[in-house]
């Protein structure tokens, strides 16, 4: 936590030296003497009290003041906030395995339906964009910040046959460079070949779904993932399907399990981050996370109000807990 005005937590120091004035007051001798005929009686009646509870009233005064004196000096908090800048790129594999059944109903719909829940969980100042690849990487929709269009282009996506892998990391860092380059750049000034915020961190990221090995492309899914990284740009890898999973192709039955190890491999040597998907629901839930997280950044914000209220909220108390407990004859 920082503040805007630093100097004014001086007033902090008023808050011990009111709670020494208080128990200063409570040592002192009284100047008055009351008379009681039954001093059995009185003792009786006076240790029956709960002492502690004449102090509540100044504990939440002094409670207080303290929260009062920092909010006038203007505290200052880092919370996550969206970043109107970030984009992010949902590469899906389209290939012929997507038609296992291990996932229900099958892996594409389990995955086309996460993606929409990604969607529904992301800042809506995120832009998206889809790659689908099978033999080949192709861009379905452009990163955008309208979600009806992503829907529809997630509603279009079918299986088709092999697996290009490094081909479709390569699409992708090419379409997240250009869209973050676009939306940071200034008039007049030339794209940059990377662009990170003022922490360093990558402004794109990529995630990345897949169910098999590569079996088609031009780049092997290391010459990817070295664009990648060449670019700062982090992929965030999941690996769908079971080891057991199989398709039927022309009456013979083919075994497809998820290359886990390349899809690991991937996301760690581009700083992202790897998940295993073996259920509908936890690709689900891997997209809601992911949803959560990306697009955002730290950013300062003033908590003065917060500050200010839970002065208030204790000056109540204080006022209540005197008419509760305050000191009365029996």
């Amino acid at each position: 936590m920082s503040f805007e005005a630093p100097a004014l937590l001086l007033g902090l120091l008023l808050v011990p030296l009111a709670a020494i004035g208080y128990w200063l007051l409570q040592r002192r001798p009284s100047r008055y003497a009351i008379r009681y005929p039954n001093v059995e009686v009185l003792a009786a009646v006076a240790t029956g009290r709960h002492t502690w509870k004449r102090h509540v009233p100044a504990a939440l005064l002094l409670l207080a003041f303290t929260a009062l004196a920092v909010a006038f000096a203007r505290p200052t908090m880092m919370v996550d906030a969206p970043d109107e800048r970030a984009s992010v790129v949902l590469v899906v594999d389209i290939s012929g395995s997507m038609r296992a059944q291990d996932v229900q109903p099958t892996r594409l719909a389990a995955a086309k339906q996460a993606m929409v829940s990604f969607l529904s969980h992301a800042p809506d100042t995120l832009r998206v964009g889809i790659v689908a690849f099978s033999n080949e990487p192709q861009v379905v929709v452009s990163p955008t910040l309208d979600r009806q269009e992503l829907r529809q282009g997630i509603d279009f996506l079918e299986p088709a046959f092999g697996t290009a892998l490094g081909d479709a990391i390569a699409r992708s860092v090419e379409l997240a460079r250009t869209t973050t380059a676009t939306a940071t750049q200034n008039p007049g000034q030339a794209s940059q070949p990377e662009v990170k915020d003022e922490q360093g961190r990558a402004l794109a990221s990529i995630l990345l779904l897949s169910d098999g090995f590569q079996t088609r492309g031009l780049l092997s899914p290391g010459q990817g993932a070295e664009r990648a990284r060449a670019a700062g740009i982090p992929v965030f890898t999941i690996a769908l399907g079971t080891e057991g999973g199989t398709i039927v192709d022309r009456e013979q039955v083919i075994p497809v399990p998820p290359d886990r190890e390349t899809l690991a491999s991937i996301a760690e040597y581009t700083g992202g981050e790897s998940f295993d998907a073996e259920t509908a629901g936890a690709l689900k839930d891997v997209y809601q996370g992911l949803g959560s997280r990306v697009g955002r950044r730290e950013r300062p914000r003033e908590v003065t109000s917060a500050f200010v209220a839970a002065g208030a909220l204790l000056l109540a108390g204080a006022v209540g807990a005197a008419m509760l407990f305050a000191p009365r004859l029996p």
